[in-house]
């Protein structure tokens, strides 16, 4: 499994040719990227360019974010399909296949009519992928304060997910599987052995504080091995199933981290050499 970094937790790592070196110097090989940065990299130095420094610094674009904003009104959803076209033709150019979004586990919308609306427009947002062939990854949100937070309960866990992705009926969406929401939806290593690794599009791995799990907030994660999610289970699951992708870490603190980007990444790379090593895939 690919060790990846997001933004998240790593500070001001500048723009991301800088990101990308900075991943590759402290023995990362994939960094999470948004779209329309790539696409403004490919105009500035040419996607010839931009692939040889990628393939330099033996660096992947892991995933980029789903551009179209799919949970608000008709307009505001179809004023984003054109950008999404956009990244999605940019990150093709540098072999991404992978975008990602989260589906918060509560709404203010009526359910059923928020379910009927959103399947319709991931649906569309696939279609465009698939041309580029990019997977679309939903991510599932487990902590409790969110599910409490609108009016009506909606998809909470990665069983419901996978129904609603089956559902969707693309054969290129499936999941984002995060560690923090698993762990925060008391999900097991049977529950890692039930999944498929075509059914996983992208991995986050971050660590939970030493809190009543109904406490855990989402905004305020640990480093990987720093707190008390079996990272060991976790890891060794996605092994068994043979996912080979990526996993990548994102860690949301409710105030931006005040250390160098440099001394972050390498206290996640000190993260990762820990739990990668308890799990025994060094």
């Amino acid at each position: 499994m690919i060790k990846g970094l997001t933004r998240a937790g790593i500070g001001e790592a500048g723009p991301i040719n800088n990101f990308v070196e900075l991943a590759s110097r402290f023995g990362f090989g994939a960094v999470d990227a948004h779209g329309q940065e790539l696409e403004e990299w490919i105009a500035a130095a040419g996607s010839e360019q931009v692939r040889g420094f990628l393939q330099e610094k033996q660096v992947r674009i892991g995933a980029i974010g789903l551009a179209a904003e799919w949970r608000q009104n008709e307009d505001a959803f179809r004023e984003g399909l054109p950008r999404l076209v956009a990244e999605a033709a940019a990150a093709s150019k540098l072999g991404v296949t992978a975008c990602c979004t989260y589906v918060l586990p509560s709404t203010d919308e009526n359910a059923a009519r928020f379910m009927a609306v959103a399947t319709r427009r991931l649906r569309l947002c696939a279609d465009i992928l698939e041309a580029y062939g990019i997977r679309l990854g939903l991510e599932f949100v487990g902590p409790h304060h969110l599910r409490t937070r609108w009016k009506h309960p909606f998809l909470q866990d990665a069983e419901s997910m996978l129904e609603w992705i089956d559902t969707i009926g693309k054969s290129n969406v499936g999941l984002l599987f995060d560690a923090y929401h698993w762990y925060t939806t008391g999900g097991t290593a049977a529950d890692i052995a039930k999944l498929r690794a075509d059914q996983i599009v992208h991995v986050h791995i971050n660590d939970a504080k030493d809190v009543p799990v109904t406490e855990v907030l989402d905004n305020d994660r640990l480093y990987p091995g720093e707190g008390v999610i079996d990272l060991t289970t976790f890891l060794q699951g996605l092994d068994r199933i043979g996912y080979t992708g990526v996993v990548a870490q994102e860690i949301l603190t409710p105030q931006p981290p005040v250390d160098t980007a440099e001394a972050l990444a390498a206290r996640s790379q000190q993260a990762f050499k820990r739990v990668y090593e308890k799990a025994g895939l060094a």
